[in-house]
Formats: C-alpha cells, sequence, structure tokens
C-alpha cells in the first residue's frame, strides 16, 4: 500500500499553525521572565508506549530562539517505559516555556497514534495481512498522524482524495454500475489505484470482473468473507474494513485478507501522559 514518510513542508506548516494559535500576537507570560534567564528542563513520560514527534519539536524551538539545545534520548518508533526522560532543553527560559504546551501537544498526539498502531500491528508480524490507516485523522495533522503510524509498525492508505481512488456506494449509484464506475477511474485516473467498497458477494463477483486493484469487503459475516476469500481473484486485493477486533486479526491472517483498515489508529487516540519539568540553569 503507500507509503508516506517524513514530509518537512508539512512540520514546517504544521508547527507555523499550532505556533500561531497558542502564541498569537505575543506570550504574555513571557514578560514575567527576564530575557537573560536561561532554564534547564526535561520532557518526562508518565506511562509506557511508542515515542513520535520529534521532528515538530525540532521545529518549534528552532523557530522561537535557535538557541534552545535540544537532546534526545529516544528516536521516532522507539519504545519507551513510564518515568524515562525523553529530551532535555536548554537555553533562554522564554522560549523554552512558550514552546512548552505546543511541543507537548506534538509529542502526546503523536506518540498516541504510534503506540495505539504498535498494538495493534504486533501480532501481525510475520502475517500476509497489512494494517492500514484512514483519512479519519485530526484536521491539519493528517501527515503528521500518518507518519506516525509507519512510527508504529503500520502503512498508510492513501493520502487524500487526490493519489488514488476509493469508490463507494454513492459512487456507485452516480456512475451507473460497479464496471463504470471502475471503468471511469481508469479514463480519468490512469495509473492511480483504484479501491471499491463491496456490500454483497455479487458486488464482489463484479468488481473482480471489472478488475479493481483493492476490494473492500465492508461489514461482511464470516461465512460470506470465507465464501469472498474463495473466489479466484488474480491480482486484486482483499481489504477489511468494519467489526475489526485484536482477536479477530489472526483469523484474517490466516484466511488471507490482504489489509485491515482501521480508523482508531487515529481517530480514537488519547494522548500519551507527557510533562515538562524545568529549572534556573
Amino acid at each position: 500500500m503507500f507509503q508516506h514518510p517524513l514530509d518537512p513542508a508539512s512540520v514546517t506548516r504544521q508547527v507555523e499553525a499550532a505556533l500561531a494559535e497558542d502564541v498569537g500576537a505575543g506570550d504574555l507570560n513571557a514578560a514575567l521572565i527576564e530575557p537573560a534567564q536561561r532554564l534547564r528542563a526535561r520532557v518526562i513520560t508518565r506511562e509506557a508506549g511508542v515515542f513520535c514527534g520529534r521532528p515538530w519539536v525540532d521545529e518549534v524551538f528552532d523557530r522561537l530562539d535557535p538557541r534552545v539545545t535540544l537532546t534526545w534520548a529516544v528516536a521516532d518508533g522507539d519504545a519507551i517505559v513510564a518515568e524515562q526522560t525523553l529530551l532535555t532543553l536548554e537555553g533562554p527560559a522564554r522560549a523554552i516555556l512558550t514552546g512548552e504546551r505546543c511541543a507537548l501537544n506534538f509529542m502526546q498526539t503523536l506518540s498516541a497514534t504510534a503506540t495505539v498502531t504498535r498494538q495493534w500491528s504486533a501480532p501481525l508480524k510475520d502475517t500476509g495481512l497489512t494494517l492500514l490507516d484512514t483519512r479519519k485523522t485530526l484536521p491539519g495533522l493528517r501527515t503528521a498522524q500518518k507518519y506516525a503510524v509507519l512510527c508504529g509498525g503500520g502503512a498508510n492508505h492513501r493520502m487524500g482524495l487526490f493519489d488514488a481512488f476509493l469508490i463507494k456506494e454513492n459512487h456507485i449509484a452516480a456512475a451507473g454500475s460497479i464496471a463504470e464506475a471502475i471503468a471511469a477511474a481508469r479514463r480519468t485516473g490512469p495509473g492511480k489505484p483504484v479501491e471499491i467498497e463491496v456490500e454483497t458477494l455479487t458486488e464482489l463477483d463484479e468488481a473482480l470482473a471489472a478488475g479493481a486493484d483493492i476490494v473492500m469487503l465492508d461489514e461482511f459475516d464470516e461465512p460470506s468473507l470465507k465464501a469472498a476469500l474463495a473466489r479466484p481473484r488474480g491480482a486484486t486485493k482483499i481489504e477489511v474494513s468494519g467489526n475489526v477486533d485484536p482477536a479477530r486479526l489472526q483469523g484474517l491472517a490466516a484466511l488471507g485478507v490482504d489489509y485491515v483498515s482501521l480508523g482508531a489508529l487515529t481517530k480514537h487516540v488519547r494522548a500519551l501522559d507527557l510533562s515538562l519539568r524545568a529549572e534556573r540553569a
């Protein structure tokens, strides 16, 4: 499936937006601190997980004051344990305290996505089943969360509406049929992957006959799923979505499912518990 590695331009845009949102016309609290005052600070995790977010934190402090020195104890994708120091900062107090919340927000959110992905993907090691994310991401953070999914051991689905077709029920109705929708996709987007979502075995047969690259089986029960996977499908890949829990993954892998897509990787995230502790340098 797709792989969307780190996009430095997106990191810059996301940090710019986060600082504009938080700092606005200026940090009022910064006026409480002498300009020459320096701090030494540590970022600590209060719980175990998988770390992600380092490029965003680097960008935050580089924009606020390049004199802030960051010494990292972890890299993106590293497993972390409770009470571990992730990062040490030293430099002008104003910049460290102004950037604290933005930096922690990026780390706690992206680490949450990486952590959940690792929990789901770990049992799939050495199977043929690939765990995919979806477009159900936090607004403005899609590239960041998809990168976090990679750090957690998952893989990426399409980035947006522009890089692949995912033909659903309403698209089929508007086009006239599954065959017509797939044919239109081949004409209008040559070379773009064509995936189609089906709800019945009859629709599956139509999609296979029309040469879809990927067929997504939506809410198929177990007998229908087994029947679907027994069909000759050539190079067409099978994706499962809906009603998937961790206990079901091994069974899906054993049946020969190629992909499982989960919106929960990016939309059902609970921020990792991180904190910053500072002292005068």
